[in-house]
């Protein structure tokens, strides 16, 4: 059963009938049968989202996705048709493609951290791939790894899941499709990204299919929210390593000065005006240093 994420009600847009709501993004049908995606500046940690926005969220993963998107033309289509949207989500949102989404989340990994790290620890593996011993909170892989899961109920979590099962679930073909695509894009982005002196340590992409078949990059693209950005010059395995994402979020609600109690499960309290203010920031930086533009 999916738990309940208190996602507020999506704001009504003249012309647009809405969706759908996840923790983040407002799904909405144009007249033309296109879609409208609006990114909110809702937060989530621990599958609640949080009463606090944080301000200027929504656009900055908004114009991420969209350079990740040119950097990547060549090595994938992807489902925006436009930003060209009623005023009122200027800035936040895209027109796109209406498209049948595959049922797996994408991930590659070219470090080990989080939910690879515990698979790590208790079997060897991730997501079946045989990993060497003696690797740390931070490794580097010797080669980037696809990691799949399956598509969670919102308010559930993914579950990792082996090669083999992404395989029974959509066929052979498109598992081997989906795997070499990702790590495709996961090699240039990690690429472009160390020359601007940050580590993607993983990554998760959705892909879909249009009517003909062909395979297009969908949802958001190496955005915070969607990826693990580590500012290189502090990487150092062994430890939790300084990241450009809501971290800053989960660590506050996690200590003594938030007064949550994550079993209770109750959702956390507000968040005070200096933590959103260094999201916001890490938000701000990993933007400014991958794009090269100034928010």
């Amino acid at each position: 059963m999916a738990a309940d994420l208190n996602i507020p009600t999506a704001p009504a847009i003249d012309g647009a009938t809405h969706l759908h709501s996840g923790k983040v993004r407002d799904l909405y049908e144009l007249p033309s049968g296109d879609l409208l995606m609006v990114a909110s500046d809702r937060i989530s940690i621990f599958d609640f989202v949080l009463d606090t926005t944080i301000p200027d969220k929504g656009e900055i993963l908004t114009r991420m996705s969209l350079w990740w998107f040119d950097q990547l033309a060549d090595l994938a289509p992807n489902h925006v048709i436009s930003t060209d949207v009623p005023d009122a989500v200027r800035g936040r949102a895209v027109v796109c493609e209406r498209l049948s989404m595959y049922p797996v989340e994408c991930v590659a990994r070219g470090y080990l951290t989080g939910s690879g790290l515990l698979d790590y620890r208790a079997t060897g593996e991730v997501c079946g791939v045989a990993l060497p011993a003696g690797l740390e909170d931070g490794s580097r892989l010797a080669t980037p790894i696809f990691t799949p899961a399956t598509k969670a109920e919102l308010g559930d979590h993914d579950e990792n899941v082996s090669y083999d099962v992404v395989a029974s679930t959509v066929g052979a073909d498109l598992a081997a499709a989906l795997r070499d695509r990702t790590l495709a894009v996961y090699a240039r982005a990690e690429s472009i990204a160390r020359e601007r002196g940050i580590i993607l340590a993983d990554t998760k992409l959705e892909f879909g299919a249009r009517p003909d078949g062909t395979m297009v990059l969908a949802d958001e693209v190496l955005t915070p929210d969607s990826s693990r950005f580590w500012p290189a010059a502090e990487w150092q395995p062994g430890r939790t390593q300084p990241s450009y994402d809501k971290q800053i979020v989960r660590n506050w609600a996690l200590s003594p000065e938030s007064g949550w109690d994550r079993a209770s499960g109750e959702a956390p309290p507000p968040l005070p005006p200096e933590v959103v203010e260094r999201t916001r920031s890490r938000y701000v930086e990993a933007y400014e240093l991958l794009t090269g533009q100034t928010w």
